[in-house]
């Protein structure tokens, strides 16, 4: 049994919301065996705090967070990703830099949560949904033997993930 540390990046095009969950999420859940990272094609610069209140109310961190670039995760000396998971649809569809080593990806949507215009209950309600789907998702990730299970299998695995209840439903490809 390996001790390693495994370092996932979520992506999203934003970097405002769904990659801020999944982030803080696996920070929490996944005990110290991976280092959860976030970034986006198109960074919007800050943090929805919609997101925010909801990882606080569920009892994830909620500081420290920050909307950057995906280029700084493909930069001489930044650290190399074990995994590479897209939250959104559109940042699944985009052209990503050259990742260092040879990440194993998957796309796991969820609906944008920032993207509902309503009342301060729906909106919340659209977060407190996204949340849940990304950790369905990433409790499903941190009980797989990685260390143990061939690399075609584990494929396998991180798709039937993302095929999971709330998946946009754009299964199939790769990140």
């Amino acid at each position: 049994m390996t001790n390693k540390t495994y370092n996932v990046l979520f992506l999203c095009t934003g970097n405002s919301a769904r990659s801020i969950l999944a982030e803080s999420i696996l920070s929490k859940e996944g005990g110290g065996r991976f280092r959860a990272f976030s970034a986006g094609s198109q960074p919007k610069g800050e943090v929805n705090p919609h997101a925010l209140k909801e990882l606080d109310a569920l009892g994830y961190p909620a500081t420290g967070f920050s909307s950057k670039s995906w280029d700084l995760f493909a930069e001489p000396g930044a650290p190399e990703m074990d995994f590479i998971f897209t939250v959104c649809d559109s940042a699944h569809g985009e052209a990503c830099p050259v990742w260092v080593g040879h990440p194993m990806t998957a796309h796991w949507g969820v609906e944008d949560p920032a993207a509902v215009v309503g009342s301060e209950v729906e909106i919340q309600r659209a977060f407190a949904t996204a949340a849940r789907f990304l950790k369905n998702r990433i409790m499903a990730f941190v009980s797989l033997p990685l260390a143990s299970i061939d690399r075609l299998a584990l494929e396998t695995k991180l798709r039937q993930i993302g095929a999971m209840e709330g998946s946009t439903g754009t299964q199939g490809k790769t990140a």
